[in-house]
């Protein structure tokens, strides 16, 4: 169940015809890059599927709140459809041109296994492309370990619980009550076993308080073991560019401190806040 564009951005469909809107991005290109993490940069495909287990809200250090940027995939998935396994690689084979990259986001995929797992299977043995997952790390499977490049994993500090207060705010109903728990979010097993198991993965914390700091040493660090601390990286809290602008410093000031990589986000500096892109 994809949501949104689906397969993005491209300038195909899945028989190879031109498609007639020119892609979000602006260019009648396919493709854009990928703006996190490790690969930073690099020429992609996305893949969004729809749904989400955890669904965040922040709070920024000044006291305002921040949904997560990627909203219309996880609290209100409503532009959602079924798209075949097939379907999608014969849309990534028409679009992904000169690239090898395919990024499988959310939402959160995992809630989609069975079918993540088919698809990772299917660009490998059609395509041989580089695969990363983003995921929240709550949910792990053993058998998709082989297909995935990287597991790019944004394990969630307690200040991105959807409190009363914040889904007030955003007029949301309280539904699914193990969104509200941290200890339930914060799933230690889980991100074990992808550390022991993965072939290679990040650890990409959003930060937006100078407190977030003591969490991530605490709740995590000092309990998983055999990391790689170059795997540890710190992302900017914000769906926008001045959000962004408000935490860089406490984020910067945090990786200095503890010897942590800094993440930057590129789509949100080329594009701002926009979907598609």
């Amino acid at each position: 169940m994809l949501v949104g564009e689906g397969v993005f951005p491209i300038v195909m469909d899945a028989k190879g015809n031109a498609i007639a809107e020119v892609p979000a991005t602006g260019w009648n290109l396919s493709g854009t890059v990928q703006g996190e993490g490790k690969l930073a940069g690099t020429p992609s495909l996305f893949i969004r599927l729809a749904t989400c287990n955890l669904r965040c809200i922040w709070q920024m250090d000044d006291g305002s709140f921040c949904r997560c940027d990627t909203a219309y995939a996880s609290f209100h998935p409503d532009d959602k459809k079924a798209w075949t396994v097939e379907e999608i690689v014969k849309v990534v084979k028409h679009n992904i041109g000169a690239m090898q990259h395919v990024v499988i986001t959310g939402g959160e995929p995992l809630l989609q296994k069975k079918g993540v797992l088919a698809l990772c299977k299917s660009i490998k043995e059609e395509l041989n492309l580089h695969i990363t997952i983003e995921t929240n790390g709550t949910i792990f499977d053993q058998e998709l370990t082989q297909f995935v490049d990287l597991f790019s994993i944004s394990p969630k500090l307690s200040n991105s619980v959807p409190s009363a207060q914040k889904l007030k705010f955003y007029n949301e109903a309280e539904t699914g009550s193990s969104r509200f728990h941290h200890e339930v979010r914060r799933n230690l097993n889980a991100l074990q076993s992808y550390i022991d198991t993965a072939q290679d993965l990040q650890l990409k914390f959003v930060v937006a308080k100078q407190s977030d700091a003591d969490e991530i040493t605490k709740d995590y660090l000092k309990v998983l073991q055999r990391y790689n601390k170059n795997d540890i990286m710190l992302m900017p809290l914000g769906a926008t560019q001045h959000e962004i602008t408000k935490s860089n410093p406490i984020v910067l000031q945090m990786c200095l401190q503890n010897g942590w990589k800094y993440t930057p986000r590129i789509h949100i500096d080329i594009f701002g806040s926009k979907q598609g892109v």
